[in-house]
């Protein structure tokens, strides 16, 4: 699962009134084709990340958590050795296995939880966890699994984590509030029918309180193209 508010993309409408959260990993499920086919490249502040941890130590493992149809792992192979690209729907495991297939890198593929991690304590030295935590259910369920990303990062291991936020326009919201809020957004297919999608959009300074109360050193937080994001390291 791999989404950002951008207003120009295709295939969604504005955000509905908070219902009950939907079984995102059902969701996924049924968009995923579609989703894949508008959601082709990867997003600028990720390249720019990885281009900055980037280094001659070849032998480093990488973990995709919430890894859509794989546009971040191709770019996080580049630069580790080994790559986990984990993810609840097992139809964008689908996508990403054709991506590798059709571009030629390679990744190991892995139908988990964010909140349960299914990797060895430790044993990560970077890991991109994108446009994913907006859909875990309530904040106990968030800061565990930033939790389970500090537990599965190697000493020195390092991660770029991005929510949705407040502060883009397409949401009524100010963005200097302490708190975020639920709510959900439809994603419209090729047919016309709507599915809603369930997120938490995060205020900038909620996001920042969630990353320091799970085990994660904060390096840098900032918004970016209406996502709040945190480079941190264990």
């Amino acid at each position: 699962m791999c989404d950002r508010p951008t207003n120009e993309e295709s295939g969604q409408d504005s955000p509905t009134p908070h219902r009950e959260p939907v079984r995102i990993r059902a969701v996924y499920d049924e968009i995923a084709t579609h989703f894949s086919k508008t959601r082709v490249n990867p997003w600028p502040e990720v390249e720019a990340f990885l281009d900055s941890v980037a280094g001659s130590d070849a032998d480093r493992v990488g973990l995709d958590i919430g890894c859509g149809n794989g546009r971040h792992t191709a770019v996080l192979s580049e630069v580790v050795s080994r790559v986990v690209a984990l993810d609840a729907s097992r139809a964008l495991l689908g996508e990403t296995r054709q991506r590798m297939a059709d571009e030629g890198w390679d990744a190991h593929l892995v139908q988990g939880d964010a909140g349960s991690l299914p990797l060895t304590t430790g044993s990560v030295d970077l890991a991109v966890y994108v446009a994913t935590l907006h859909h875990l259910p309530d904040r106990a369920a968030r800061v565990r699994s930033l939790d389970e990303l500090g537990r599965v990062l190697a000493d020195g291991g390092r991660a770029l984590v991005s929510a949705w936020s407040t502060a883009h326009d397409r949401f009524d919201a100010d963005p200097d509030a302490d708190e975020g809020f639920d709510t959900t957004v439809d994603w419209t297919l090729p047919g016309g029918e709507t599915v809603p999608r369930f997120y938490h959009i995060y205020a900038p300074a909620e996001f920042e309180a969630d990353l320091r109360d799970a085990r994660l050193t904060i390096d840098d937080v900032y918004v970016s193209s209406g996502n709040c994001y945190a480079k941190v390291h264990l």
